[in-house]
């Protein structure tokens, strides 16, 4: 079983991760968000591509659920972290922080 104290010591774990807030939730970033943990610290919302996030919610329905808005379309997903083994929740954190860090390609003015 994850918790909250968990998430916030791997996601600050990974390379060039920093903690600020996002509105009533703790937001861990690189180069964009990856993942925002709720303030009572029992959820979290990671950001994943459309098909992980499907691929997720299948394997562990118990665990993963799409957001229910256009942020859940966008591949944003919510955990239940007590539902976590930290394998799993390290697995996820590494998944969405593989995607915050990506750079976005550089456009030249002609």
């Amino acid at each position: 079983m994850a918790t909250g104290a968990d998430l916030r010591r791997l996601a600050l774990a990974l390379e060039g991760t920093i903690e600020a807030p996002h509105f009533d939730r703790a937001a861990f970033k690189v180069v964009r968000n990856y993942v925002t943990l709720a303030a009572d610290e029992k959820t979290a919302n990671f950001k994943f591509t459309p098909d992980e996030q499907e691929f997720k919610c299948m394997l562990a329905p118990e665990a993963f659920s799409p957001v229910p808005n256009a942020w859940g379309q966008q591949g944003w997903t919510t955990a239940d972290l007590s539902k976590l083994s930290l394998a799993k929740l390290q697995n996820a954190l590494e998944t969405a922080w593989a995607h915050a860090v990506k750079k976005r390609p550089v456009r030249r003015k002609i």
